[in-house]
């Protein structure tokens, strides 16, 4: 039985401010109707999202991007009120982003209604797939058994959307998608996939671990914390607010978090330095990852930076000659096409271009979703 075409409202709920596209589609085609951006939560913002969007046909289902799913979220699933509570659970693991998710996905429920089909998409479900070495913490097992402290990884969306476009670019099955994905923008994680699954990622219990970002530290001697904390009369959570939101290229160029405008201050030393910074440390994630894996196939770059910056991708693959990779120079510098091979042929370690697409992914598996509950759904048997 297959769908002949579903309008999905995908959302992207923020701290004040709720993201939309509106995608139609297939079992086999998609088609972008129309995207913005409203202010606030509630009856207001939803009647403006349908102003924009009564146009472009009726709203069959709604998708959720929803940032953390902590262990109970595998895969993306139909939202009831169980589901909501879980998520909801999950608020202490997440209290910059959750929150925002439950309050749109309360709103979108009084809005529609309960028979309007809704779905949740994790950002950390991909990433499930990761052993219990690589997620754990060297700490007190009883502190994970307690509080599940341990690494759960974001992006998860990202990651797998350019995971399968990579396997369409190279017509591979899934057990051949062996690749390090860099999704790199304001926020920036590495992933390690083997078979199509993620079995290591760079952010851990929160985003802030991993690659150096905007605003954000990375990795960093847990000891900074207190060290910080006693000469600067923080308490730890400030201190935590100072690693999220005064560091990264932010904090050591002392002038912007935004790697296009650092790379214009070629004669600034602390801009060049974060930059110097920032794909030193992509480049030792590649490194690890690739004794991780026993090896990849490819890199993939996506994301603001990773898709946009030729520079920067060929500064981070500088020096991974050893491992087979070599810049092909041409298409490096080109966006034409948005998703191509960026390495030379002869290249053992093949190196892409992809540009993400998470909203589309959270579409898709609305639509799974949906298909899997269409024995039970009466609204939705004329149209599966």
């Amino acid at each position: 039985m297959e769908v002949a075409v579903l309008n999905v409202l995908v959302l992207n709920a923020g701290s004040s401010s709720l993201k939309f596209q509106l995608i139609q589609i297939a079992h086999e085609s998609q088609e972008r109707l129309c995207r913005g951006e409203v202010e606030h939560f509630g009856n207001d913002a939803f009647k403006r999202i349908l102003d924009e969007t009564k146009n472009a046909g009726e709203i069959d289902a709604v998708g959720h991007r929803v940032v953390h799913g902590g262990e109970r979220f595998s895969e993306s699933v139909a939202i009831d009120d169980e589901v909501l509570k879980q998520i909801e659970e999950c608020v202490d693991l997440a209290p910059l982003h959750n929150p925002a998710s439950v309050a749109g996905i309360r709103a979108a429920r009084t809005f529609f209604g309960p028979d309007k089909p809704q779905v949740a998409v994790f950002d950390t479900a991909f990433h499930h797939t990761l052993p219990q070495h690589a997620y754990l913490y060297a700490i007190p097992y009883r502190l994970y058994e307690s509080y599940r402290i341990r690494r759960y990884g974001f992006h998860g969306t990202s990651h797998r959307y350019v995971a399968q476009r990579y396997r369409k670019l190279r017509n591979v099955p899934v057990e051949q998608t062996n690749i390090i994905s860099l999704h790199l923008g304001n926020g920036c994680s590495a992933a390690a996939i083997r078979a199509g699954k993620s079995i290591d990622t760079s952010m851990g219990m929160t985003p802030l671990e991993g690659l150096v970002m905007g605003t954000r530290s990375g990795d960093l001697d847990p000891a900074v914390v207190a060290f910080i904390a006693e000469k600067e009369h923080l308490s730890a959570h400030d201190v935590e607010k100072l690693l999220n939101t005064e560091s990264g290229l932010l904090g050591v160029s002392g002038r912007s978090s935004d790697m296009r405008n650092l790379a214009q201050h070629r004669d600034d030393a602390r801009a060049q330095l974060a930059i110097e910074m920032f794909c030193y440390r992509v480049r030792k994630y590649i490194g690890a990852y690739l004794g991780a894996m026993g090896g990849a196939d490819a890199i993939v770059f996506t994301g603001g930076i990773g898709e946009n910056s030729p520079e920067i991708r060929a500064r981070i693959c500088d020096g991974l000659q050893f491992a087979g990779l070599t810049i092909d120079t041409g298409k490096n510098n080109t966006n034409d096409p948005p998703d191509r091979q960026i390495s030379t042929d002869a290249s053992t370690l093949a190196a892409y271009c992809i540009r993400t697409d998470e909203e589309l992914l959270i579409a898709q598996d609305t639509l799974r979703c949906i298909m899997a509950r269409n024995g039970t759904d009466e609204q939705l048997r004329g149209r599966l």
